[in-house]
C-alpha cells in the first residue's frame, strides 16, 4: 500500500495527511530542518536536510506524517513492514512509529538504515522496530504516526525519501 511518491508539490501525501518538518526546537534544542519536494536523479522526492545539533539536550531534525486526517488509528497488522526507496550523504537515519499507546514525545518504535549516495530500497520489517523509552509492544492496528529521523548525534543530515509503502 503507497503511502507516498510526492507527486504533489505541496507536501500533500497519498493518504491526503501533510509532511512536517519537525526539530529538536520544540523541546528547547536547536538543530533546523529544511523540508522541500524537489527532483532529484530523474526522481520526485522530499528531501530532509539541516544540521542536527546536540546543545540545549537538543539532537533529531524529521520528517513526519500523520497517517489519518482525523487523527485516527490505522491498522497496518496485514503489512510486513515499510519499504522506502532512500537516497542521502551515507549516514545512518531512522524511522520512528507512533502509534495511540504512546503518551510522551520522546517515546517511538525504532529500527534504522543507512542512506547510501545510490537511490536504494530499503525495506524494514515491522519485527525490526524495536520500543524507545517505553514497555509496550508495537500494535500494528494502531498505528497513528510515520517519523523520518536523522537523529542522536552531532551531523549533516541530507536525506531524500522517493517513495514510502507498507509491504506484505
Amino acid at each position: 500500500m503507497l503511502i507516498d511518491d510526492f507527486r504533489r508539490d505541496d507536501l500533500v501525501s497519498a493518504l491526503g495527511t501533510a509532511w512536517r518538518g519537525v526539530s529538536d526546537r520544540v523541546m528547547g534544542g536547536i538543530s533546523q530542518e529544511t523540508l522541500r519536494v524537489e527532483e532529484h536523479e530523474g526522481r520526485r522526492c522530499l528531501r530532509l536536510s539541516g544540521n542536527v545539533r546536540l546543545e540545549n539536550n537538543g539532537g533529531f531534525i524529521q520528517m513526519a506524517l500523520d497517517l489519518d486526517l482525523g487523527g485516527a488509528c490505522v491498522d497496518a497488522s496485514s503489512f510486513a513492514g515499510l519499504r522506502l526507496l532512500v537516497n542521502g550523504n551515507g549516514e545512518r537515519y531512522s524511522v520512528h512509529l507512533r502509534t495511540a499507546d504512546i503518551t510522551r514525545p520522546w517515546q517511538s518504535y525504532r529500527a534504522h538504515f543507512e542512506a547510501r549516495p545510490q537511490w536504494r530500497e530499503v525495506q524494514l520489517p515491522f519485527a525490526d522496530f524495536r520500543p524507545h523509552r517505553l514497555d509496550v509492544p508495537l500494535d500494528l492496528t494502531r498505528l497513528r504516526r510515520i517519523g523520518v529521523v536523522a537523529i542522536g548525534r552531532a551531523f549533516f543530515a541530507d536525506l531524500r525519501l522517493a517513495e514510502m509503502a507498507f509491504f506484505r
